[in-house]
């Protein structure tokens, strides 16, 4: 056995487990477990992947220039203050390499996103979890949790696995109200799904301690191809870039992802589509006494009488195909994680929990 032994927290660092896939026996599944677009990518992201494929020789770029400059006149934002990384999980890599160190404390939430205490833990710092109320993140708990040592606090907003989002005039009381010395990041992997809403955009724009993290793996189709970027001050994109390897995105994944973000049109369809099953799909919910909060992302949260329900549904759901997310790492035991289909899908999902359910009120 080696005596060379990795720095303080790696070996705290619970593994990241990802959503399945695949079913034993099964040859028609259907793979809700990973909140991916059931409408795939737009045409024209596939047409410039398949492009790109004649300069698989070439080195890509090292600034993301065309890509941050598609970012930039598609969403008002100043290229300049743009980064692009593998995926936003590299953004949000980059932030506590760049800003927490050892013995700094990291603040998430109750239900937030398994990868901040795992990025915190990275580069030794302390992970510090605040309660959530009723799923929605308490910006009076975040802010009471605040210390000398804090140096970064995480937020999904539109939160996963939840789906709740915080009213605007909560969040701008967070930004306001952090201390100049914590780095407030604000993780919009699902903006898109949420009407109206600028992932965050104004909050970087009026407060210098505040980024805000986006993907193109959600709405756009391209998890397969890890793209993702951030947007803040100039000061803290500069910084971050410094540690950023130069090569870390391959001409193809750039191609695509800007054909992607300048397809408007087929991300407007792609909001609308899922918006009318989300909600279609959490009425069905309720009326068949599951409970369910409004959601502002890609997915529902089901919330079942207890743990051994949610199990027995997710049971039912495997036997009829059906792949969704366990969230009881997330502190949710008696949750499912539904990812929003198609209409097939959807109509899929609850027919078979509209018979579970049957079956439940029947034994009771």
């Amino acid at each position: 056995m080696t005596q060379i032994a990795p720095k303080p927290g790696i070996m705290d660092i619970a593994l990241y487990v990802s959503g399945e896939s695949t079913l034993s026996g099964q040859t028609d599944v259907l793979k809700l477990s990973s909140n991916e677009n059931p409408l795939g990518c737009s045409p024209a992201a596939q047409a410039a992947f398949t492009a790109a494929a004649t300069q698989l020789h070439r080195y890509p770029a090292t600034d993301h220039a065309p890509l941050r400059r598609a970012i930039g006149e598609v969403h008002g934002l100043d290229p300049e203050r743009i980064i692009c990384g593998v995926g936003s999980d590299e953004v949000l890599q980059f932030i506590v390499q760049s800003y927490a160190a050892a013995g700094d404390e990291v603040i998430t939430t109750e239900h937030g996103f398994s990868m901040y205490p795992i990025l915190a833990r990275m580069v030794g710092a302390v992970p510090v979890t605040v309660p959530e109320r009723d799923r929605v993140v308490d910006i009076d708990q975040i802010l009471g949790a605040v210390t000398p040592r804090t140096r970064i606090v995480f937020i999904a907003n539109p939160a996963n696995p939840t789906g709740t989002m915080l009213p605007a005039d909560q969040l701008q009381r967070l930004a306001s109200d952090l201390p100049d010395h914590v780095l407030l990041v604000h993780d919009g992997a699902y903006t898109e799904f949420a009407e109206g809403f600028d992932g965050g955009a104004s909050l970087v724009d009026h407060h210098p301690n505040v980024i805000m993290t986006r993907t193109f793996s959600k709405i756009h189709g391209l998890g397969g191809l890890r793209i993702g970027w951030g947007y803040a001050s100039r000061q803290i994109i500069e910084v971050l870039t410094r540690i950023r390897q130069p090569f870390n995105l391959s001409n193809a994944q750039m191609d695509a992802a800007e054909a992607a973000i300048r397809d408007v049109d087929f991300t407007r369809h792609c909001a609308t589509e899922n918006a009318r099953w989300r909600d279609w799909m959490r009425n069905a919910f309720v009326q068949m006494g599951i409970a369910c909060d409004e959601s502002h992302a890609n997915f529902l949260l089901a919330r079942f009488a207890s743990p051994a329900q949610a199990e027995a549904a997710d049971k039912a759901l495997r036997g009829a195909g059906i792949l969704v997310r366990r969230v009881a790492g997330y502190g949710l035991p008696d949750g499912l994680r539904i990812t929003v289909g198609d209409d097939a899908g959807c109509r899929r999902v609850v027919a078979c929990l509209s018979d579970f359910m049957a079956g439940e009120r029947a034994r009771a």
